[in-house]
């Protein structure tokens, strides 16, 4: 489940919430998640994303998304990670576990989308599988690492025909 919060009012041509599910959806069960989760969304503007980067991230300007994981892992996607079914995961409302928020940059989807040559559905979708994946562990901190999630998010997007 993805909860949207959608601050600048973004409306392409495509219905987001349906993107983002199908994204997420995709990514857990190929992931091999045995858990009903659910993942914060916030679509915002360049300045909000400054603001979040420099305050949790010590790092004063804007970027294209934000990953706030809730989960510790021991590895990526290891679902029995110890904490990972912690109760304080888990939603009393949904009985979902959370996994964390993702931060959208409006104008960087739109922006992106026109540099990198596609449409702007692949651009959103292409963050959100990125910032899922780091929600799940994954990094890009090593150029192995980096390989291993370009990969991920390439199969993930083309096996759902979301191509560049």
């Amino acid at each position: 489940m993805i909860n949207i919060e959608n601050e600048t009012g973004f409306a392409p041509d495509f219905d987001i919430e349906e993107t983002a599910e199908q994204v997420a959806e995709k990514i857990l069960s190929d992931e091999g998640c045995p858990y009903e989760c659910e993942t914060e969304l916030l679509i915002t503007d360049d300045e909000s994303v400054r603001r979040m980067n420099k305050e949790f991230r010590d790092i004063d300007k804007t970027t294209d998304v934000l990953s706030f994981p809730n989960v510790e892992w021991d590895s990526p996607a290891d679902f029995g990670c110890e904490g990972f079914n912690d109760d304080m995961l888990v939603n009393p409302d949904t009985d979902n576990i959370m996994l964390g928020q993702i931060v959208l940059n409006e104008k960087r989807i739109i922006s992106q989308a026109e540099e990198y040559g596609h449409s702007i559905k692949r651009e959103y979708a292409f963050l959100i599988a990125h910032s899922m994946l780091h929600l799940l562990g994954y990094d890009h901190m090593t150029e192995a690492d980096a390989a291993v999630m370009e990969k991920k998010q390439d199969e993930y997007l083309t096996e759902l025909g979301i191509l560049r």
